[in-house]
């Protein structure tokens, strides 16, 4: 049996990957039981880690360090290929305020770091160790050890309360989530919330009743203004047709206006009077309104179709239709003529049955074309993602200049990939089941091997000295500025429950406690508000830990 032995102990590249699929493998099994209804599901791989390493399981070191980073890399840059494509709309309203929220949630935690410092008579080259790892941030760790050591002092208290405090640090947050969840979420915080209209689309029926439009093209109407709309259909003594920029508007007409929610208003002025029908509903049957037009949707799968503008199709004047919508991402788009196009967007377009199969045939219209991943665009990205991580970015009044890493680099490349790869013709489109997948295996791979990593010493460590003082330190780091912002946000911001907890989750560096978030809540409003915070909370943590140990040591 000493061959089977020697997968498990003798250390080697395929010992590496044997221990490391096992502990996978048991935690995502682990993780499916419910306790209490509660499941923590791939976050307890990161428990299954520890206990291998507890019972003595290890790798070699390199191999460790290769498979955590590359995890952790990937699943980042995933998880900005993915929100990339609404990621800069959303940052423009709403972005706002999570970022304040998210700098709100650094500084208290940072405030309860210096208060317990001294309560509880920690010496500050051990508390930013511990702030450190109960923020689960380990750049912010790596740039407190660079101060401390400009100052003659040791750096081995940071190294041990981080470690210590690391792993519920991790779980933290989670608990935080679950105790908002069972005691304080409401029915309707779980309800995706649109906080930016710009890129929402609103539904309106509007009768035209505003004589100073009255013989007016819809072309002349739309350069009055900056508003923003489509008109899919529009009504003329009861005949119903597509119009085109050079129809004329008449008294009494009506006109089917797709536009943003909060330019209704403003429509309402222009055209005169808005109708009360509601067609924003899901169960409208739009093929109802008029028998010989259908309203379908079809899907850019054509790769020479990716990075051109809409508006080049020329649909309306050759086939006689009208785009109406793009949805992207689970984000829904005005359909401008200027809209970058991006291979899998679904168009929402309004004609002749005739007409629409053969704009479908122009798009391609195949979901089968888009099931293969775009390899080319993941490899790119995470050597460009170890390039923009490597540079070091200088700040005034700060010694060590300050690199984006492991971490930081692939949810900005991805983000930037995902928002502006199409313009320069490249295909970045990724299946929601492949790029889950990618994101599944990159975050396994790193809870499986920081776990094992920690786990070695983890018990040793809390059992010396000071290790329960630092563990409890670290919980109240994590557990109070969670909580309080998670409840704020949701509130006082009137945030939905999986904005609020992936801000949080930005902010604390976490993608655990993101990816239990999103497991819990509808849609991917978790993954933005973490990819919208997590950038700028990341630098705030390194800049501050820098400045806790230059003011307090």
């Amino acid at each position: 049996m000493n061959w089977f032995e020697s997968l498990f102990w003798e250390q080697s590249a395929l010992q590496a990957l044997c221990v490391i699929s096992v502990i996978i493998a048991i935690g995502l099994g682990l993780g499916k039981l419910r306790l209490c209804g509660i499941s923590l599901g791939v976050t307890f791989v990161f428990f299954t880690g520890i206990m291998a390493g507890h019972i003595g399981l290890s790798i070699d070191p390199e191999i460790l360090k290769y498979a955590e980073d590359f995890g952790l890399m990937l699943f980042v840059y995933e998880l900005g290929l993915k929100v990339g494509p609404g990621f800069f709309s959303s940052f423009r309203s709403g972005g706002i305020k999570l970022n304040l929220l998210g700098l709100g949630l650094v500084l208290t935690g940072s405030a309860v770091a210096v208060a317990l410092s001294f309560l509880m008579a920690i010496p500050m080259t051990d508390m930013v160790g511990i702030l450190s790892g109960a923020t689960t941030n380990t750049p912010s760790l790596g740039a407190a050890q660079q101060a401390i050591s400009q100052l003659g002092l040791s750096t081995e208290g940071a190294a041990l309360s981080c470690a210590v405090t690391y792993p519920l640090g991790a779980v933290g947050v989670i608990l935080a989530f679950i105790v908002v969840k069972k005691f304080i979420a409401r029915k309707n915080d779980y309800e995706q919330r649109c906080h930016n209209d710009s890129d929402h689309t609103y539904v309106a029926e509007f009768r035209v009743t505003n004589p100073g439009i009255f013989g007016m093209s819809l072309k002349e109407i739309n350069a009055l203004g900056a508003i923003q709309f489509v008109v899919s259909r529009l009504w003329h003594d009861d005949n119903v047709s597509i119009p085109g920029p050079d129809d004329i508007l008449h008294d009494n007409d009506r006109v089917l206006v797709i536009t943003n929610e909060d330019q209704v208003a403003k429509l309402t002025v222009l055209f005169g009077e808005k109708s009360d029908r509601d067609w924003n509903k899901p169960d409208i049957n739009w093929d109802s309104v008029d028998k010989n037009l259908l309203s379908r949707t079809i899907t850019i799968s054509k790769p020479q179709l990716n990075g051109r503008r809409l508006g080049s199709l020329r649909l309306r004047g050759i086939y006689g239709v009208n785009i109406s919508r793009v949805s992207r991402s689970g984000v829904r788009l005005l359909a401008r003529p200027d809209l970058i196009l991006q291979l899998g967007d679904r168009l929402t377009i309004v004609g002749t049955s005739d007409a629409i199969n053969k704009v479908g045939a122009i798009v391609g219209n195949s979901d089968t074309d888009l099931k293969d991943p775009n390899l080319a665009a993941i490899f790119i990205g995470i050597v460009l993602s170890l390039i923009v991580g490597s540079i070091p970015i200088s700040i005034p009044g700060i010694a060590v200049p300050i690199k984006l890493g492991l971490a930081g680099g692939p949810i900005v490349v991805g983000i930037l990939i995902g928002r502006f790869g199409p313009q320069f013709q490249m295909v970045t489109y990724t299946t929601r089941s492949a790029n889950l997948m990618l994101r599944g295996i990159g975050l396994s791979l790193f809870l499986a091997c920081l776990g094992l990593d920690a786990g070695s010493q983890f018990i040793d460590t809390i059992l010396r000295g000071n290790g329960l003082t630092w563990v409890a330190a670290g919980f109240i780091i994590t557990i109070v500025p969670s909580l309080a912002m998670t409840v704020a946000a949701m509130r006082w911001w009137h945030f939905d429950f999986g904005t609020a907890a992936g801000m949080v989750s930005g902010a604390m560096a976490n993608p655990m406690s993101m990816t239990y978030a999103g497991e819990i809540t509808p849609g991917d409003n978790a993954a933005v508000a973490y990819a919208t915070t997590y950038p700028l909370s990341m630098f705030a943590r390194v800049v501050i830990a820098q400045l806790l140990v230059l003011c307090f040591i």
